[in-house]
């Protein structure tokens, strides 16, 4: 009686979870809804990049070869780079390109922010006039088109910071097995129609495509009062949502794509392993209940229902069968987006089990002082 009750548990959270978090998954906000530009604001892109040789010449060349109309300047800063970013980012551009570098890192701050702190105060210079300030990544390619719908949806939304998900790497074993269930738990966490929604107090951003309007910007004070923060694309959107700005967060298809190569476990490991428990405030007792969380959620329905010669619960098994095929059809507009096979829907549990390990593990550095590990970097917090 016991197990079918806690079967049952799981299938109900299942049906709350798609009614209240991920019902509308299946058609996420998308840049094409995005009419015409009104006009063509001034824009500056800011890319901090450190050790970003292998992406950073096909990034910077994308940026340049951009349609937008209006005035649009590129500062990329080299985070003390060890490898070739520097000069591949010089090569790779043209007029609209300048490479700058960022000054010695102070306590208090992370590499990125500092480096985007860096470049904003070069944008007062060279760029004065620009009323859009591009936050991206080293290894986030835009589409030519991009920047232009960009602009239009901020216009036309009125929103004061406009971010893209980008279409991230799912080759292969692990990349299709950990990257669809990624994106997945993010829209979890943080669902795309009530960011959007300036009465909903949740906020959220995707980092590797950003424009913010300036004015919004200076309003928080740039990116000082979230210098510390490695969750940066988050905290932004909280602050500027805080401070009376609406949010627009979107999926992108080919508007912008991710050059990270996520076929190795370890790529994905380490991108989830350096934010995990930061992402849980530090807390152990947040850990605790998180991997509770996920054995309940995305374990026990499938264990329940293969050991059914074990327990011979036929009420639990058949319920815990179709919890199990619920979080599938949950998931099946994620692996939709990203081209997986639908019999690898019912593989998201297997996922959760790494994903579970990967934060236990972010949890296990940080209490070694050696959280937030990036680039041969790390931020004793």
């Amino acid at each position: 009686m016991l197990l079918f009750g806690f079967s049952l548990a799981i299938l109900m959270a299942w049906i709350w979870l798609a009614q209240t978090r991920l019902r509308a998954f299946g058609s996420p906000p998308r840049l094409e809804a995005a009419g015409a530009a009104q006009d063509a604001p001034g824009v500056v892109a800011i890319i901090p990049a450190r050790n970003e040789a292998a992406t950073i010449g096909a990034v910077v060349a994308a940026h340049a070869g951009s349609d937008y109309p209006g005035e649009f300047s590129v500062i990329v800063v080299d985070d003390h780079s060890s490898d070739a970013t520097r000069a591949r980012a010089a090569q790779s551009g043209g007029d609209r390109v300048r490479v700058i570098e960022a000054p010695p890192l102070p306590d208090g701050w992370s590499g990125k922010l500092w480096a985007v702190n860096a470049g904003l105060q070069c944008a007062m210079e060279t760029a004065p006039d620009a009323k859009f300030v591009l936050l991206t990544d080293a290894d986030i390619v835009l589409a030519p088109t991009t920047l232009s719908r960009l602009v239009a949806r901020a216009q036309t939304s009125g929103a004061a910071l406009v971010s893209l998900m980008a279409r991230l790497d799912a080759r292969g074993v692990w990349g299709g097995l950990l990257i669809p269930a990624f994106v997945f738990f993010f829209y979890k966490l943080y669902p795309f129609h009530r960011v959007n929604d300036p009465a909903a107090r949740i906020a959220a951003a995707a980092g590797g495509c950003m424009l913010v309007r300036r004015d919004a910007l200076s309003s928080i004070g740039g990116v000082q009062k979230i210098a510390d923060r490695l969750i940066d694309d988050c905290a932004l959107a909280a602050e500027i949502k805080k401070s009376g700005g609406a949010l627009w967060l979107g999926m992108a298809k080919d508007e912008a794509v991710s050059l990270r190569d996520n076929r190795a476990l370890s790529s994905v490991w380490s991108m989830v392993a350096r934010t995990a428990f930061t992402q849980l405030n530090h807390s152990w007792a947040a850990l605790a209940g998180a991997v509770a969380g996920m054995a309940a959620l995305y374990l026990a329905a499938p264990a329940i229902a293969l050991s059914y010669p074990l327990h011979q619960n036929a009420g639990a098994a058949t319920v815990s069968a179709a919890a199990w095929a619920l979080i599938a059809l949950a998931y099946s507009p994620t692996a939709r987006i990203y081209d997986q096979a639908r019999w690898k829907t019912f593989l998201l549990p297997a996922a959760a089990f790494f994903y579970s390990l990967m934060t236990v593990s972010s949890a296990i550095l940080h209490a070694r002082g050696e959280g937030g590990a990036w680039k041969g970097r790390t931020y004793r917090l």
